[in-house]
C-alpha cells in the first residue's frame, strides 16, 4: 500500500502488537486518524497487520522499534506499507436498555465464541467468530480480555461493535 502524504505530516496510525496468537509476530493498526494520510489513502483498515514499512520488515521487532519506524516516516512524501488485510469490518449496533439485560454472548480474547439464541447480540447481527475491534468508538484491538469484558459489562443504550 502506497500512502502519499505531505512532508512533515505524520502517517496517522496507532499500532499495537499483533497478539491474539497471531501467525505473524508484528504490529496491527489499532486506530487511524480520520484526516490522516493513512486514512486518506483509503486502503488501510483497523485490524490490518503491517509487515513492513518502506521495505524494512517489522516482523518480530518490538513495538517501540515499529513505532520509531512509523515516526521516522514523517519527513517522507510517500510511505510504502506491506500489509496483511484483516477481514472486512461489519458494524453492529445493539440496543441494551440497562446492564441488567445480558448481551447474550461470550467472548475470549476479542472473539465471539458463543451466542445465546434469540439474545440481544444475535438479534443485532453478532455471529460466532466475529472479532470485536471497537466498542462505542473505543478501539479494543489487542486490549486485554478483562478490559473488553468490563467495557461490554458496563455499556448501556446503543452498544456499537465493529
Amino acid at each position: 500500500v502506497v500512502v502519499p502524504k505531505a512532508k512533515g505530516e505524520i502517517l496517522g496510525v496507532v499500532i499495537v502488537e499483533s497478539g491474539w496468537g497471531s501467525m505473524l509476530p508484528t504490529v496491527v493498526i489499532a486506530n487511524l486518524a480520520p484526516a490522516g494520510a493513512a486514512a486518506r489513502c483509503g486502503q488501510l483498515n483497523i485490524g490490518d497487520q503491517i509487515i513492513a514499512i518502506n521495505g524494512v520488515s517489522l516482523v518480530g521487532l518490538p513495538l517501540s522499534t515499529c513505532q520509531t519506524y512509523i515516526k521516522n516516516s514523517k519527513n517522507q512524501t510517500v510511505v510504502k506499507l506491506t500489509v496483511v488485510p484483516c477481514a472486512p469490518v461489519v458494524e453492529v449496533k445493539i440496543k441494551r436498555p440497562d446492564t441488567k439485560y445480558q448481551l447474550g454472548f461470550s467472548v475470549q480474547n476479542g472473539v465471539i465464541c458463543s451466542l445465546l439464541r434469540g439474545g440481544i447480540a444475535e438479534r443485532g447481527g453478532v455471529r460466532v467468530g466475529h472479532r470485536i475491534i471497537e466498542i462505542n468508538n473505543q478501539s479494543v484491538v489487542a486490549v486485554p480480555h478483562e478490559k473488553i469484558v468490563n467495557l461490554l459489562a458496563t455499556s448501556v443504550g446503543e452498544v456499537r461493535k465493529l
